[in-house]
């Protein structure tokens, strides 16, 4: 191995981003940022790295296990690099913004980076972008969340798409009113993450019933719903059933043609949502676009803390999916050429690439530089 090639080794999960997939991302995260500012999902720009104590506080509690963590040598505090950015929209919309008024629609953009990737998604740093709409716990709350979330992923040209729902405050729901102890809502939620049913029947008594039902309530979103309503459930329950009904009706309404399925006991990645919860998927697409949901947005409990529902898109993934735009045209100009000239031929849809120095042959350079054309006597040449 050379020394060139020592210098180009980057550690695991890392990489770097070249011409043109760079100006791609650059130009899908400002179509997406640009979609929701549109359905007036304002942005914010947390920084990339915070005290310790506060990224990890409250909600944060699900990424310490993924947070890098630094001494700062000036406050000698610890630091943590962000492995999330909902988190800290979540804490600048409690703290920097907490006398704004509510509904609150946030949205951002960055990178962020972890300790370790997954399976599915090995990569450690990588971009999100999303939204997130604070102060309100409603149905249509949740609803917009996803329809706004849709919707630009629709407008990035990307078809195919379907939302996955789901309710990871059920089966919780259901282990209170039957009373289970700890070790059996342990064992309930393991034979119900790996869709085990014969674990679910060995359960036994009431668990084991209604358990094994809402394990098979899943799929199309009207078959779904018709087998959570012909279950009778515990109050609770059956209200987090019917919330998700009330979202279903209106997101079909402004979604006619985006697939909805829902998943009754799904809770992988959800584990501190407090409501409807979702996942974005597109055919084609390796695995799911974003995720999101209704959580509790501040960092500690109580008063501080207040009603949210946001969404977060793994930009990598979406980036997957999206039409690449069509290239635009790389013309040579000779060395010299006006800037005024420069400009009008940008904006006649030129990529232009002006020569530093003199040359004999334009359209060799234009060859040499990769362009398609050249500017030869004031007028385009083709490279051929």
């Amino acid at each position: 191995m050379t020394d060139t090639d020592t210098k180009a080794l980057l550690p695991a999960g890392l990489r770097d981003l070249l011409p043109p997939a760079a100006a791609f991302e650059a130009s899908v995260v400002d179509r997406l940022v640009s979609h929701f500012a549109g359905f007036g999902f304002e942005r914010v720009k947390p920084p990339l790295i915070e005290f310790e104590e506060n990224l990890l506080a409250g909600t944060g509690a699900a990424t310490a296990m993924q947070t890098f963590r630094v001494m700062d040598p000036m406050s000698q505090r610890m630091l943590g690099l962000r492995a999330d950015i909902t988190i800290q929209v979540a804490r600048i919309a409690t703290t920097r913004l907490k006398n704004a008024p509510r509904p609150l629609r946030l949205s951002y953009a960055g990178q962020i980076l972890r300790v370790r990737g997954s399976q599915l998604h090995p990569e450690r740093q990588f971009s999100q972008c999303g939204i997130e709409l604070i102060g309100v716990d409603s149905p249509a709350a949740d609803a917009e969340v996803v329809v706004t979330v849709a919707s630009a992923l629709a407008a990035l040209g990307i078809t195919g798409l379907s939302v996955d729902l789901n309710l990871p405050t059920l089966v919780p729901a259901v282990c209170d009113a039957l009373h289970l102890t700890a070790e059996q809502r342990a064992e309930a939620r393991t034979a119900l993450d790996q869709k085990d049913a014969a674990a679910v029947a060995a359960l036994g008594g009431p668990a084991s019933d209604i358990l094994g039902a809402l394990l098979k309530a899943c799929g199309s979103a009207d078959t779904a719903l018709d087998a959570l309503r012909a279950l009778d459930l515990p109050p609770v329950a059956a209200a987090e059933r019917d919330r998700l009904a009330q979202v279903l009706d209106r997101v079909r309404a402004d979604l006619p043609d985006v697939g909805l399925t829902v998943d009754a006991v799904e809770n992988r990645g959800f584990e501190y949502h407090t409501g409807v919860a979702f996942s974005l998927f597109a055919k084609g697409a390796p695995g799911e676009l974003g995720r999101g949901g209704r959580y509790l947005a501040g960092q500690e409990a109580g008063s501080t803390q207040e009603p949210a529902v946001g969404v977060t898109l793994f930009v990598d993934k979406v980036l997957d999916v999206a039409p690449q735009p069509e290239a635009r045209p790389r013309l040579f100009v000779p060395a010299g050429t006006p800037l005024a000239d420069r400009i009008r031929l940008r904006d006649e849809g030129w990529t232009v690439v002006a020569g530093l120095e003199p040359v004999e042959d334009a359209l060799a350079e234009a060859r040499r530089l990769d362009c398609d054309h050249a500017m030869v006597e004031g007028a385009p040449r083709a490279v051929g």
